[in-house]
C-alpha cells in the first residue's frame, strides 16, 4: 500500500473526482479553473485538453465567464470537466447527475459510456436506481451506510431476482 498523505500528488494523477460540492474557484473563469487544475496534474501544454473537456460538457462558449455566474448545473458540468481533465484511469463520482438538466444528463451518460469503453473504472453514487441500472454494469446497494448487496445490473431483467434482492436488502428497486 501507499500512504496517501505522502504520495497524494502522485495518486491524484490516477483519480478524477466529482464530489457533492463542485470544489471550484468561483472568482476564476472556467478556463482559469481548469488551467489551475491542469497545473496540479502536471499536464504539459494543457490548452488543447482544456478546450476538449469544455466542449465535451458544453461550456466552451462560457469559458471566460466567472464560475460565480454559473447555475448549479453549469458548475456541476465544470466539475465533471475537471474530473476528466487529466484522463485518469479511475473516476469517483458522488451524485454526478445532481443539478443537471435533461440535455446534460444525456451528455453525462454518453461521457460515462465513452470512458467505460476506454476501460476507465467509474464508481458513482446516485439515489436514482433507474439511472444506475441504465448507466452501470453492476450496482452495490448501501443500507445504513454499509454495502448490503452487490450484483450485476442484468439481474434486474428478471422479476423473480428483483424480488429476491428486495427481500435480501430491504431496498425497493
Amino acid at each position: 500500500g501507499v500512504e496517501f498523505r505522502q504520495a497524494g500528488a502522485e495518486l491524484r494523477r490516477y483519480v478524477g473526482l466529482v464530489s457533492h460540492a463542485p470544489l471550484l474557484y468561483d472568482h476564476l473563469t472556467a478556463w482559469e479553473n481548469l488551467h489551475f487544475f491542469a497545473g496540479m496534474y502536471d499536464l504539459e501544454q494543457p490548452t488543447g485538453r482544456i478546450e476538449t473537456v469544455l466542449q465535451a460538457v458544453d461550456l466552451w462558449a462560457r469559458r471566460n465567464d466567472y464560475v460565480r455566474t454559473y447555475s448549479r448545473g453549469m458548475q456541476q458540468r465544470l466539475a465533471i470537466a475537471r474530473a476528466i481533465l487529466h484522463d485518469p484511469p479511475i473516476l469517483l463520482l458522488d451524485e454526478p447527475d445532481s443539478g443537471l438538466d435533461q440535455k446534460s444528463l444525456q451528455m453525462l451518460q454518453s461521457l460515462m459510456q465513452y470512458l467505460g469503453d476506454k476501460r476507465r473504472a467509474i464508481l458513482f453514487s446516485t439515489h436514482n436506481l433507474d439511472r444506475a441500472l441504465t448507466w452501470a454494469d453492476s450496482v452495490a446497494m448501501l443500507v445504513q451506510g454499509r454495502m448490503n448487496h452487490h450484483t450485476a445490473t442484468s439481474l434486474f431483467d428478471d422479476p423473480a431476482k428483483i424480488h429476491q434482492l428486495h427481500v435480501a436488502t430491504g431496498v425497493e428497486p
